[in-house]
């Protein structure tokens, strides 16, 4: 496999579940979590980690989409981008939507394992970045969603 590419699928490994110099990283940060955990708000209009969770999902299932070319539409959820979380108030459907941030980091894992190398400096279909951006701001977003996750539970502590 080309070297970029699989410093790009670490990449996308070290910010969601493997171990990392830096910390938590996404599926780390949600580790034992209850469904009360994960539904508690710091106030009102604010997200919680359960809302982040879906929302991390989702732009797995988006930036997948722009690898591959699939169209709109195969979100298991209706919306877009954030998704109001808990609907149901259980360990259960906590757990589902686990399954489902799982299952988009897996289908996006080998999206980007089928590229070949060429197809890294290919502008994605709204033709802003490269798909080798896009990757890398993937694995960003996963990062930056531990960090609010990771802030959450302190302060849900106080």
């Amino acid at each position: 496999m080309n070297a970029e590419l699989q410093q790009l699928l670490h990449l996308l490994d070290e910010a969601y579940n493997h171990k990392s110099w830096h910390g938590a990283n996404l599926r780390g940060s949600i580790r034992g979590l209850t469904s009360q955990q994960a539904s508690w708000k710091p106030s009102k209009n604010r997200h919680n980690i359960w809302e982040i969770v879906v929302h991390c999902a989702y732009w797995k299932y988006t930036v997948r989409r722009r690898i591959t070319g699939e169209k709109r539409g195969s979100f298991p959820l209706k919306g877009n981008n954030w998704f109001q979380r808990p609907v149901t108030l259980t360990e259960e459907a906590w757990k589902k939507d686990i399954e489902l941030l799982e299952e988009t980091h897996r289908s996006l894992r080998q999206a980007v394992e089928t590229l070949a190398p060429s197809d890294l400096s290919k502008l994605s279909p709204k033709k802003e970045y490269t798909l080798a951006a896009t990757i890398r701001g993937i694995a960003s977003h996963d990062l930056y969603h531990a960090g609010q996750i990771q802030l959450l539970k302190r302060l849900m502590k106080k």
